[in-house]
């Protein structure tokens, strides 16, 4: 098989990564490549193929004790993936196919209770119950949704991405039903598409948020002010800011871009 993987994730032990190619053909849509094996065997595919057509936009593992991962695709799915006994054996199980009438862009587990939130071209989030497997709400927003994301201290709190200019971040409250509490954004001076390419990351304290941006700028927000700017702008590349991610103890973000350089950035 010869194409790229569309989305990785490390498996929570560290030692493999798991990536996710199109389901436009006949060929394996997750891959393992395990470092403690021999050079031989270090890569295997999944024979399992649940999806059944376009890009499968996300894989991600769960934040819960049982070790699992979910797919999510152009073929408006949620895939399950649970290991059973042997090695390397991997299950999928269709959690849902058609409460998104949009392609599934990006989903997260929430960590206190056995739920994913999906979000969706459709312009839904979706939290579906799996120990009830049945929908457990749903909110309509003003935009496509590229990407959820969980704040890292308190779960209470998720991160909404969508495509609508200068409101690109929604900050949600999850503790009854999803409750939009503030919208961050920036002018965008780049005349390209917000892209699912771009993502975000919380801060170790959960605090702060960073984004990419079509502009070469890391845009910075601070969660507890009431101000829907950034609260700084990083110039930091040549090209789209793909990602910024925080290292877990310096004041330091490391971000990468599409002119193919990875940067290092001391933040004040």
């Amino acid at each position: 098989m010869w194409k790229w993987p569309d989305d990785i994730a490390w498996h929570p032990n560290g030692d493999s990564v798991f990536a996710v190619y199109s389901a436009d053909d006949r060929d394996s849509q997750v891959s393992i490549l395990n470092f403690n094996s021999s050079k031989e065997s270090r890569v295997t595919f999944l024979e399992e193929r649940p999806h059944r057509r376009g890009v499968i936009n996300h894989i991600e593992f769960m934040p819960w004790s049982t070790v699992c991962f979910v797919t999510g695709g152009d073929d408006c799915s949620v895939i399950l993936w649970n290991e059973k006994k042997g090695r390397n054996i991997w299950k999928p199980e269709i959690l849902h196919r058609n409460i998104h009438s949009s392609a599934v862009m990006g989903f997260a587990g929430m960590s206190h209770k056995h739920m994913i939130v999906s979000s969706g071209a459709d312009k839904q989030i979706i939290g579906f119950d799996i120990d009830g497997g049945k929908t457990n709400f749903k909110h309509q927003m003003d935009s496509e949704c590229m990407g959820v994301l969980p704040n890292s201290l308190d779960f209470n709190l998720l991160m909404v991405q969508t495509r609508r200019r200068e409101k690109q971040l929604r900050l949600f409250d999850m503790r009854v039903r999803p409750s939009e509490i503030h919208a961050f954004g920036w002018k965008q001076e780049s005349t390209d598409s917000q892209s699912a390419l771009v993502g975000q990351a919380w801060s170790p304290d959960g605090m702060y948020i960073t984004s990419g941006s079509p502009d070469p700028v890391i845009h910075i927000f601070d969660i507890r002010y009431n101000s829907s700017n950034p609260s700084q702008s990083v110039k930091a590349h040549q090209k789209r800011v793909l990602k910024a991610v925080w290292h877990h103890h310096f004041p330091v973000l490391i971000s990468v871009s599409s002119d193919f350089h990875i940067g290092l950035h001391r933040i004040r």
